[in-house]
C-alpha cells in the first residue's frame, strides 16, 4: 500500500526518515508529482541542527509510527546531488536525482512554486511542488485542499481552538578524530664507567746467604760460568660483557575527559495575540512561559 499526503504531511516536521534501523535525520517537506498528485519525494534534514537536507523518494517507503523508513542507505541519502528547499524542483533537478537513485527519469509538467497548480503554457518539462514544511512560506503555499491556512488554523474544517508551536533545540554529540599519538622506540649509546679491582706481579730480587741447608745447591755446577733465569709475570685486566634485559613494558592508553561547550541556535516561536473590537492584547496566557 502506497503512502498517502495525508500520511507523510502528519510526519513533516515531527518524524524521522530511517534507513532501514539507522535514523537519518528528520523529516523536512513533502513534494508532490503534477502528474499523479501523489508524494515523490520528501526532504531530510541531515547535519548539526538539520541545516542540510538531501531529498530521498517516497517510492517503497513505509510508515512506521511517526517514522518513515526508506530503502535507501544513510550514506547514498546523504550523498545526493544538492537541490535548493524551496518548493519546487526544476526539470533538471529532478533528473538528476532520478538519475543519481537509479529510478529512470520524471513524469512531464510543471508547477506553479507558490500556488501548487500546473502551468498550463510549459509543456515537456519535469516538476514537483512542496505542500509541507518548517519554513516560513506565504499564504498562498500553506493553503489546503479545504481552502484553510495551515494545519493549526480554526476554521469550517478544523476545531474552535489555534495551536501555538515553536522550535526546540536538540542538542546531540558525534565522534570524530581530533589526532594520533604514537609509541617509537629508538636507540642512544652512552657510556658507563665502574670501578673494577684488577691485580698484576711484580719482580723483586731475593738474596739469601749460604748456609748448610742451602749448599749442596750453591755448589752445584762449575765454579764459574754465565747463566741467564727468566720469571714471567702475570696480571689481570678488565674483561667487559654486555647482555640485553627487559626493564619494563610501555603501551598507549586512552581516557575521557569531559569538557562543557556553549551551543547557541536561533530558534522560532509562534505567538498568540487577542484582538477584541479593534483592541489587540499581546502576551495571552497561553504565550506566557
Amino acid at each position: 500500500m502506497s503512502i498517502t499526503t495525508e500520511q507523510l504531511q502528519a510526519l513533516s516536521g515531527r518524524g524521522h526518515v530511517y534507513a532501514g534501523s539507522e535514523k537519518v535525520g528528520g523529516i523536512g517537506q513533502v513534494y508532490l508529482d503534477d502528474a499523479t498528485g501523489q508524494p515523490s519525494w520528501v526532504t531530510v534534514k541531515t547535519g548539526l541542527f538539520g541545516t542540510s537536507q538531501s531529498f530521498v523518494p517516497v517510492q517503497d517507503a513505509e510508515v512506521r509510527g511517526d517514522d518513515l523508513v526508506v530503502s535507501y542507505g544513510e550514506d547514498q541519502i546523504k550523498g545526493a546531488p544538492r537541490v535548493d528547499d524551496d518548493g519546487s524542483i526544476s526539470p533538471e533537478e529532478e533528473d538528476r536525482l532520478y538519475e543519481y537513485y537509479g529510478l529512470g527519469s520524471g513524469t512531464t509538467g510543471t508547477s506553479d512554486v507558490t500556488t501548487g497548480t500546473t502551468d498550463a503554457t510549459t509543456t515537456g518539462t519535469t516538476g514537483l511542488a512542496g505542500v509541507t514544511g518548517t519554513d516560513d512560506v506565504d499564504r498562498s503555499r500553506t493553503e489546503n485542499e479545504h481552502g484553510t491556512v495551515g494545519r493549526d488554523t480554526s476554521g469550517p474544517t478544523t476545531d474552535d481552538a489555534m495551536t501555538r508551536s515553536e522550535e526546540r533545540v536538540d542538542v546531540g554529540t558525534q565522534t570524530r578524530e581530533a589526532g594520533r599519538a604514537r609509541l617509537r622506540k629508538y636507540v642512544t649509546t652512552e657510556t658507563v664507567t665502574q670501578s673494577v679491582p684488577v691485580s698484576h706481579q711484580e719482580v723483586t730480587l731475593e738474596r739469601e746467604p749460604i748456609t748448610d741447608a742451602n749448599a749442596g745447591d750453591a755448589y752445584d755446577g762449575p765454579a764459574i760460568s754465565e747463566e741467564e733465569h727468566e720469571v714471567v709475570l702475570h696480571e689481570e685486566v678488565p674483561v667487559v660483557e654486555k647482555e640485553a634485559v627487559a626493564v619494563e613494558r610501555v603501551k598507549l592508553g586512552t581516557e575521557t575527559v569531559t569538557d562543557e561547550t556553549q551551543v547557541s541556535a536561533d530558534v522560532r516561536k509562534e505567538h498568540i495575540e487577542l484582538e477584541d473590537d479593534g483592541t489587540t492584547t499581546r502576551g495571552t496566557d497561553a504565550d506566557r512561559r
